[in-house]
């Protein structure tokens, strides 16, 4: 995997700080509600749809959350750059770096569904280069890999 820089990426209990400081960097509030979305999505080991985070938060809550409330959360952290939205899959996983900004690249397990993340800013300033060589601005492109991974070959 090609850098631009070297990241720190905070895991467990780390991400939540990294996270809030993120959001309230881009000055947005860090609610309780807010807080409760990103730690579901983190908890997933697969990438997690609006359904099955309003699921999870209603359990922790013990009341019912609407999936409509969770999509505008995840909209906002993946404008944020807290979340990455797994296209093919109408899903979302938890940006292990949310202060760096990177194009997003996602090999997809079609096998198990598994999907990792990666970054590459080799392949994406080549893809943004192609783009822009047509007349046409990319905002953030989104690269999905469909295949197996090492687990499932």
């Amino acid at each position: 995997m090609a850098h631009s820089h070297d990241h720190h990426e905070p895991q467990g209990d780390d991400l939540v700080p990294a996270a809030r400081a993120a959001l309230e960097a881009s000055g947005e509030q860090w609610t309780a509600m807010r807080a409760s979305v990103f730690q579901s999505l983190a908890g997933f080991s697969k990438p997690a749809s609006a359904y099955d985070i309003a699921d999870a938060v209603s359990k922790t809550e013990g009341r019912r959350v609407a999936a409509n409330s969770v999509y505008r959360i995840l909209d906002l952290f993946v404008g944020a750059n807290l979340a990455q939205r797994v296209e093919s899959a109408n899903a979302y996983v938890a940006n292990a770096h949310p202060g760096c900004l990177h194009d997003c690249i996602f090999l997809v397990c079609d096998a198990c569904g598994q999907t990792t993340h990666i970054d590459d800013d080799r392949v994406t300033r080549g893809v943004r280069n192609a783009a822009e060589a047509t007349g046409f601005s990319p905002v953030r492109p989104v690269i999905e890999v469909r295949g197996r991974c090492a687990a499932c070959a």
